[in-house]
């Protein structure tokens, strides 16, 4: 297996603060802004995105996890979990909501992370941010903010290490 790092700890950073001024740029500040990050290095990404726009802007950004697991489509639904999906301090409602996400590969994930919101919630804005973007769509969902594109074979993985789950900050490919 050969493994080669597409993205080193300071390139990462780099994206993050290029993909908080983006979302402060296209929302004309931080205001009515809330991050969901997905489990569990999505959760990690959102945290390092509400600090990196705190410096930039001075705000702090509500930031909450939500858990997919009960709005997967390749498994029964479960009520109780589907009730305890999303873990933040405010109310979504009338908020832009922005998933976080360490790689936006079949689009699966965030159809079920969507489900999970609109399942309890109504949005004013419901927007996607990726760390990668791997292509290989099979729902026609696209990431509103990404760190880096790369374009990948279906046989090749992208991993995501951060230094809050996995003791390391990088991404690599894995052919």
């Amino acid at each position: 297996m050969e493994q080669r790092v597409i993205l080193d700890e300071a390139q990462i950073s780099r994206s993050l603060t290029r993909m908080s001024h983006e979302i402060l740029e296209r929302n004309k500040g931080a205001e009515g802004i809330v991050f969901l990050g997905v489990r569990t290095r999505g959760e990690y990404l959102a945290r390092r995105l509400q600090k990196k726009m705190e410096e930039i802007d001075g705000v702090k950004v509500p930031t909450g996890t939500i858990d997919i697991t009960a709005f997967r489509d390749d498994r029964p639904m479960d009520s109780r979990e589907a009730e305890e999906a999303i873990a933040v301090d405010v109310p979504l409602d009338d908020r832009h909501v922005i998933i976080v996400d360490d790689v936006l590969y079949t689009g699966r994930t965030v159809r079920a992370a969507m489900d999970a919101i609109l399942n309890q919630v109504r949005p004013s804005k419901i927007t996607l941010a990726v760390l990668v973007d791997r292509g290989h769509r099979e729902l026609p969902i696209r990431a509103d903010f990404v760190g880096k594109n790369i374009p990948t074979a279906k046989n090749e993985k992208i991993n995501v290490h951060l230094e809050e789950h996995d003791d390391r900050n990088e991404v690599t490919l894995t052919k």
